[in-house]
């Protein structure tokens, strides 16, 4: 059974971090890239960042990069978003999601519909 589990969210105020990890079980997870994906209240889901199967090539959505990092721990299967000066327009459910396209990809992307496994979310809030 493959399972993407999301935790590290929480309730946090305007320039705050928080980091958020996702623990991946039941599948290759050193042979994907990885990515976030964020959802707000009314809002379609939005992609956030991307990590290879490698760990050396990233890209983030322009909204987060500078603020946010990802990367990956193969040896514990947990893909990670780290997430500083945080903002209330960041607030939104987080998920992070395998792109199920190929193996040791380097080439990544933002569109959904290339993630195949997704967790089930976790809340980040950020107070004004």
């Amino acid at each position: 059974q493959v399972t993407l589990v999301e935790s590290g969210g929480g309730l946090v105020q305007t320039g705050d971090s928080l980091r958020l990890s996702c623990a991946a079980s039941g599948l290759t997870f050193a042979h994907y890239a990885m990515g976030w994906f964020r959802q707000a209240p009314g809002k379609e889901r939005e992609f956030v960042a991307a990590i290879d199967w490698s760990g050396d090539t990233t890209t983030y959505a322009d909204s987060v990069r500078g603020r946010f990092t990802i990367s990956r721990d193969k040896a514990n299967n947990t893909v990670y978003l780290q997430m500083n000066r945080l903002k209330p327009e960041d607030t939104a459910i987080y998920y992070c999601a395998r792109d199920g396209r190929n193996e040791f990809t380097t080439l990544l992307t933002p569109a959904s519909g290339a993630y195949d496994y997704w967790g089930q979310g976790t809340q980040v809030t950020v107070s004004s």
